[in-house]
């Protein structure tokens, strides 16, 4: 079976407070992006998992998609597999590749060996393997609260929309993105927030980690006004970055960020 997993892109993110767990509870509004990784999932006489394309650092027990192998494993009698990732969304880029990787495992299991569990079901095995996976459960933008896994979905789309996605070959560390965050209520309630144009949002919708990311890599300030130079109707990082992307009214041109050494990806909603 072949899935292909999406990244996603955050539209304001709101840190409002500390949790006694340590983690932090925030207010986001996700959507899916059309950048996808390919994962493949075949029965085996033994376990195995197998990458290509973006070389993935770690052990690999620690790769959540074998993590999502296994929790399904627990409760339900899954035979031995072989994963192949073919990765091309960005590590560390705030894109949720890995999120989505372990939720596409997910699924693929389900679907591949019937196992009688609806998406809905599956989101307490999602939230354990992070805070934004349950979203990529869902088909159409959430607004996430809590750790971002409490989701309910949102009118707004960006159907017809551009994005240009700029991630800068490097990434921010969750201890520097929240480094200096202070957390407090959100300015407004963010599903009413989208609902005017989106060249309004300029002016209102912001994302916290800007704040503390942006003194630490000023290149990254610069790219979001590179974006507003090219005429991008709103632009931001996503996430806890290092990726930045622009929405613009019609597709745009990578040409001001060639020879950069960015990754680069134009695509249409």
């Amino acid at each position: 079976m072949v899935v292909f997993p999406n990244a996603k892109i955050n539209i304001g993110l709101y840190i409002t407070e500390k949790r006694p767990d340590g983690f932090h509870n925030l207010e986001t509004a996700f959507f899916h992006v059309p950048w996808t990784d390919i994962l493949e999932i075949t029965p085996s006489d033994r376990f195995s998992f197998t990458s290509t394309g973006l070389a993935i650092a770690g052990n690999l027990t620690d790769n959540l998609c074998v993590k999502a192998y296994h929790l399904l494993k627990k409760q339900f009698e899954l035979p031995a597999v072989d994963i192949h990732l073919h990765k091309i969304i960005p590590m560390g880029a705030g894109l949720g590749g890995g999120s989505a990787d372990a939720t596409y495992t997910l699924l693929a299991l389900r679907d591949l060996f019937n196992i009688p569990l609806t998406n809905q079901e599956l989101i307490p095995f999602a939230q354990q393997l992070g805070s934004d996976c349950a979203f990529f459960l869902e088909d159409s933008p959430q607004f996430g609260t809590g750790k971002g896994d409490h989701l309910q979905a949102i009118e707004t789309r960006l159907t017809g929309l551009w994005a240009l996605l700029i991630f800068p070959n490097f990434g921010v560390s969750t201890q520097q993105a929240y480094s200096g965050v202070k957390p407090q209520k959100a300015p407004f309630y963010l599903p009413d927030a989208l609902k005017p144009p989106v060249e309004s949002w300029k002016n209102t919708i912001s994302n916290d980690f800007e704040k503390t990311i942006f003194p630490l890599f000023p290149q990254l300030e610069t790219i979001k006004e590179n974006l507003y130079e090219m005429g991008a109707l709103y632009a931001a990082m996503s996430g806890s970055g290092s990726t930045m992307f622009g929405l613009f009214a019609a597709e745009p041109s990578e040409e001001f960020f060639q020879n950069k050494n960015f990754t680069i990806k134009i695509v249409q909603f």
